[in-house]
């Protein structure tokens, strides 16, 4: 079945890696990547949810998020660290990936039906959004922050393509830097491209969307 429609993901696809944002956090605040993993498994284990799927699901503020996160820091770190900077600092370390963008709006006018489906939080959209003009590519944006599921549950990929209209999973092409996700997507019958840097992506959305 011919591709019709491409399905992007946001960070770490058409942004440099979000893995350089924790990395600017550790520098500004000194807490690492491994501390906050511990605390938000230990925040997982009290409340029977992980407070990072919650804040993607908008079942968590932001606010309530980084006080959770603090609480469950201060055993590790002697102390309830600063946190209010924490969106600030995620979003100056990240930038756009025009190579990938520049090819997502090249699909738009090739004729595709073009989506983005991200894991996302509520309060992030205005940032994210003014970093490139998702409006003019994406005609359809499945935010998890606003609908209360994420990738890589089914639901969501179901909801995308009800949204859609009509669209088969046999007709997407989905994009995502993350393998879970991906392997979710190839699970409901959707080609799927597992981003890892722009001219392995790029040559194998290409191949896929023009086949033989």
């Amino acid at each position: 079945m011919a591709i019709t429609t491409v399905i992007s993901d946001f960070g770490g696809v058409l942004t440099t890696p979000l893995i350089g944002s924790f990395a600017a956090f550790q520098d500004e605040t000194g807490i690492s990547p491994e501390s906050l993993g511990k605390a938000m498994a230990s925040a997982a284990e009290r409340n029977g949810a992980h407070p990072l799927f919650e804040l993607e699901k908008g079942h968590l503020t932001e606010t309530e998020f980084l006080d959770l996160l603090r609480e469950h820091l201060e055993p590790e770190l002697g102390h309830a660290p600063h946190m209010h900077r924490f969106k600030e600092i995620y979003f100056e370390a990240l930038a756009p990936n025009p190579p990938m963008i520049e090819l997502m709006a090249d699909l738009k006018r090739r004729g595709y039906t073009m989506a983005m489906l991200t894991n996302n939080v509520r309060e992030w959209e205005p940032l994210w959004r003014s970093m490139l003009p998702v409006d003019e590519i994406f005609e359809l944006i499945v935010d998890s922050a606003f609908v209360g599921m994420r990738k890589p549950e089914p639901q969501i990929y179901g909801l995308t393509l009800e949204r859609l209209g009509g669209h088969t999973p046999g007709e997407c092409l989905f994009v995502d830097d993350v393998g879970v996700n991906i392997d979710a997507a190839r699970e409901l019958g959707m080609s799927a491209v597992h981003f890892r840097d722009n001219e392995q992506a790029i040559a194998e959305i290409e191949a896929l969307v023009r086949p033989g």
